[in-house]
């Protein structure tokens, strides 16, 4: 339980340090652990370092009076975040999906940033720290909170929410992604509706993706609705107008007809991140002219939909992370692009459990089916690649030796794969 006195001693520091190799001026360092660390190991030197108050669950490391003693620390740090969010009477948007959860959040972030003062999840700190620090960064000047969660097992997006209490909340789209810790898509389902569930409960507002009929099923009546989608009846009306290979789009409102959009993100699956962003900015009544030039000038980063030029080729940087939803996602739209002179790089999708062997065949069947040639890296799809259109590599260096004899000219290049795979190391040889 997190008592006044220990809130206070979080007010009174400069912010909250969980990494004792980052110690900050007055922070306040909280010790966590984890399989193979334990921060409480360095609270004494945090102090040294000038953290200004530090907490363990170890009684053999407090030893100073700085340095308090709680039963858990990652339950304190999770309990303090709520603490500090309960004096925030400000709207919160909670994001979370199977795939572009981040672009998305990104997208608002900048169109909502363009008239308010905005706290936004960095980067993908999404999980059970990451979305208590977040939290615990909001003070009186901002105006909103855009706070992206993540999950990687049943039950997650639930303890998520009772720490944030989104009042306004997006799922992006409900896939096959971290299916091991899930093991069906069901179980997925499940997880993310929570967000939906916590909205209705709290009488707030889902803001969704209205051409998604798996999302269509479970949005709540209860709870105001504004919807976002090709279809006529959307609050937000889009179009895709050309990708070339970059979205290139219009949409509609009631009262408002916007001019043709030359986005920097590319792929159909990023249209539908823009409309979101769009409906959000409307949402809050931000000026038609700021968002929109906000939108426009978004240039996308860590290897999510970044375009890259290198002497010979052009290269799309899509390598942060696959599953099989975001995969197809990306091989469709690919497809979509005119050019003659195309080809993939696909790396093996990580976590999948019991359906690595199923959902690697299905991509390589996809793959067939769209008429594309490349190569895959990594032992799943090496061990079920049976076409001669994609050659198929265990290791990054068989790969790298292929690539290098196959001196590829004037290519749009895909890359597209599981962070673990590291498929971003080949930009230097194409």
């Amino acid at each position: 339980m997190v008592t006044e006195n220990l809130y206070n001693i979080f007010l009174a520091s400069s912010g909250v340090c969980t990494d004792s190799r980052n110690i900050q001026k007055d922070c306040l360092f909280i010790g966590l652990k984890g399989d193979n660390f334990d921060g409480n190991k360095f609270a004494s030197q945090a102090l040294q370092d000038g953290a200004k108050f530090a907490f363990v669950d170890d009684e053999k490391y407090k030893t100073d009076d700085r340095i308090e003693l709680v039963s858990d620390t990652l339950e304190f740090l999770q309990q303090l975040a709520f603490t500090h969010r309960k004096k925030f009477n400000i709207p919160i948007i909670g994001i979370t999906g199977s795939n572009g959860k981040t672009s998305t959040k990104e997208l608002i972030n900048v169109a909502l940033s363009s008239a308010k003062n905005v706290l936004c999840t960095k980067g993908n700190l999404n999980n059970h720290i990451g979305v208590p620090l977040t939290l615990l960064q909001l003070n009186k000047t901002h105006e909103i909170a855009v706070i992206e969660m993540g999950a990687n097992k049943p039950g997650d997006i639930a303890e998520l929410c009772a720490m944030v209490e989104p009042n306004i909340g997006i799922i992006t789209n409900i896939g096959k992604a971290h299916l091991e810790g899930f093991e069906d898509l069901q179980g997925v389902v499940n997880t993310k509706i929570a967000l939906y569930k916590t909205i209705s409960a709290l009488q707030g507002t889902v803001i969704y993706n209205g051409d998604d009929e798996l999302l269509e099923t479970y949005v709540p009546k209860s709870c105001e609705l504004i919807k976002y989608g090709n279809n006529k009846d959307s609050n937000v009306q889009g179009q895709l107008l050309e990708l070339n290979p970059f979205v290139k789009m219009k949409y509609y409102c009631k009262d408002y007809e916007s001019n043709a959009l030359q986005m920097q993100m590319l792929g159909d699956y990023n249209y539908y991140n823009y409309l979101a962003a769009i409906a959000v900015a409307r949402y809050f009544n931000i000026p038609e002219n700021l968002y929109e030039q906000a939108l426009v000038d978004y240039l996308p980063t860590n290897n999510r939909s970044q375009i890259q030029k290198t002497k010979t080729n052009t290269l799309i940087l899509d390598c942060y992370n696959a599953n099989p939803s975001s995969m197809e996602s990306a091989l469709r739209s690919f497809g979509m692009i005119a050019n003659e002179n195309k080809f993939i790089i696909l790396g093996d999708m990580l976590e999948l459990g019991q359906e690595t062997t199923s959902e690697h065949k299905k991509i390589l069947e996809l793959c067939e089916s769209l008429k594309l040639k490349g190569i895959t890296v990594g032992i799943f799809f090496k061990s079920v690649n049976r076409y001669n259109s994609i050659k198929s590599f265990g290791t990054k260096g068989e790969a790298a030796m292929y690539l290098n004899d196959l001196n590829l000219k004037d290519n749009l290049i895909l890359l597209k794969g599981s962070r673990g795979i590291g498929l971003e190391s080949f930009e230097n040889l194409l």
